[in-house]
């Protein structure tokens, strides 16, 4: 008899990715016809590194989390940004 181990995924919900992505455009101010995905690195978007820092601002208002300024310089991608949000936000539960 197979015991049956459960998969544990570290992706961000899809609903995480897709409110990073908005927060993302409307801080860079993009256009409504550039993709932005959960690959999107924020430098291929145009950020610098003062857009860096207010994407996360934006991002700790919206979900009510405060980041590390070591997290933030990490950041490079939509991605990232939702996993590291959905982790914060599971050590304050």
């Amino acid at each position: 008899m197979r015991k049956l181990i459960p998969q544990y995924s570290c992706a961000a919900k899809p609903e995480t990715v897709d409110k990073v992505c908005q927060i993302v455009r409307k801080q860079l101010a993009l256009p409504a016809d550039r993709e932005v995905c959960g690959e999107s690195k924020f430098a291929a978007l145009g950020a610098d590194s003062l857009d860096t820092v207010e994407i996360v601002m934006g991002l700790e208002e919206e979900f009510g989390i405060s980041v590390e300024e070591e997290s933030a310089q990490s950041i490079t991608t939509v991605q990232e940004a939702a996993d590291m949000i959905e982790k914060l936000l599971e050590k304050k539960c």
